[in-house]
């Protein structure tokens, strides 16, 4: 029996025996992605006023025959930090998280922000913003940036939410953005419309209907 094989078949039986859990302290959510590919994420919860998790996203792959497939190996390390309060208009939240591929020598720091606002009776208003910098953990150097901001105003009772999206790469290299407009037909029935990059000659459209069921 191969390294390989016995790696495999240690990784289905911990899928099979230990559960899944994210109780206060303890993060281990084991899962078997198909016949031969298995993923575990490991790690710890603190519940501290900003809420402190870290941990590793572990995979592996391989064929029938034993062979690792091609880049399909996966061993990440993370950490976040994240707090949430309350607000009359919903929740107010702010996180900054890392994550370090450890296999291909890349790793991203991520800020985000996120707040909803009371406008009127009949309207309301969230915003988000999210930064992502991207690193070489090896040369202690920064290998990208992209940034975006996003902002939603919905009209509860009617079931109408209008969106705008901004998002520069590069240092302002690269700038997208989009509108769009989604409607509640029915509770588990949802239109959307949008328009990307706008005013630019090559924009587009899309429009999809989403329906989902809860069991």
């Amino acid at each position: 029996m191969t390294m390989l094989k016995l790696t495999i078949l240690c990784a289905a039986w911990l899928v099979q025996t230990l559960p899944a859990r994210a109780d206060n302290l303890l993060i281990w959510n084991p899962v078997q992605v198909s016949d031969q590919a298995y993923k575990a994420t490991m790690g710890f919860r603190l519940p501290f006023e900003w809420e402190t998790s870290a941990g590793a996203d572990f995979g592996l792959s391989a064929t029938d025959g034993d062979a690792i497939l091609k880049g399909s190996g996966q061993a990440t390390l993370w950490g976040k930090i994240s707090k949430v309060r309350a607000t009359p208009a919903g929740p107010a939240q702010q996180s900054a998280g890392v994550r370090v591929d450890t296999l291909r020598g890349s790793g991203a720091l991520m800020l985000s922000r996120s707040k909803s606002f009371i406008l009127s009776d009949s309207l309301d208003l969230q915003t988000s913003r999210f930064v992502n910098i991207g690193f070489d953990p090896v040369a202690a150097r920064q290998t990208s940036v992209t940034a975006s901001q996003a902002m939603k105003l919905i009209y509860p009772w009617t079931g109408t939410a209008l969106t705008a999206n901004g998002s520069v790469t590069g240092l302002g290299q690269d700038f997208s953005s989009s509108v769009g407009v989604s409607q509640n037909i029915l509770p588990n029935l949802n239109l959307n419309a949008a328009v990307n990059d706008p005013l630019s000659s090559s924009r587009s459209a899309n429009v999809n209907i989403n329906y989902r069921v809860t069991w």
